[in-house]
């Protein structure tokens, strides 16, 4: 979507920024009852989560305490279509995804999944994010394992029993196949390119957001 597109958009949504539809916004987020505990001495570890733009969602996990890395790219598809132009037809099965390398002896696989329900994307929102529709902007999480398939299940059943959303959490868990890094122009976009309407309006809030919510896990880079 062009810069200017999303800005007339802005202008005729009146400046409405997305964000998680929280039915009550001022309590605190409830961290996953079952998660799995800091875990020295195991390696770089990795996640994959999908949530709408990948702009936004590396820029929020950029910003998050023993992250080393946040990755743009496809998932759910082949590599014959794992291209920008072809994922953006919404034919390809792929979802635009953020591969996250992360120190489990620092933060956990069910705190990544925290910031990735509570401020980078909403989860009620089906095949679409904020001002972008199509399936390759679905909700997503794609485990690697079993220990990370039953975090992200046994979270999601605890957020909609408690009725954190207005509605219920359409993310997908589905296993990860593979990962294609995107295109060289999208990594980092908003880091380098921090005045692009898009990233004003729909990105820079979850990292703000990241920040005021969850200042344990925040770290400025």
């Amino acid at each position: 979507m062009s810069a200017l597109r999303v800005f007339l958009m802005f202008l005729m949504l009146g400046g409405a920024v997305a964000c998680a539809a929280r039915t009550d916004s001022t309590a605190a987020f409830p961290g996953p009852a079952a998660d799995a505990p800091l875990a020295a001495g195991h390696g770089e570890q990795t996640a994959v989560f999908s949530g709408g733009c990948f702009w936004g969602m590396q820029a929020v996990f950029q910003h998050v305490k023993g992250v080393s890395s946040a990755t743009s790219g496809y998932s759910g598809g082949s590599a014959a279509t794992a291209e920008y132009e072809v994922v953006s037809t919404g034919e390809t099965g792929h979802a635009e995804s953020v591969k996250v390398a992360y120190d489990p002896a620092v933060i956990t696989y069910g705190q990544l999944l925290k910031v990735f329900f509570s401020v980078a994307h909403d989860p009620t929102e089906l095949n679409r994010q904020g001002p972008d529709t199509g399936s390759q902007y679905r909700s997503v999480i794609f485990y690697s394992g079993d220990e990370q398939e039953r975090i992200a299940e046994a979270y999601i059943q605890q957020l909609n029993q408690a009725k954190v959303y207005d509605g219920p959490i359409v993310t997908q868990v589905v296993p990860l196949k593979a990962f294609y890094p995107a295109e060289a122009y999208h990594q980092n976009y908003a880091t380098l390119h921090p005045d692009d309407p898009y990233i004003v309006f729909n990105d820079a809030p979850k990292v703000a957001h990241l920040r005021q919510q969850l200042p344990d896990l925040y770290v400025s880079k």
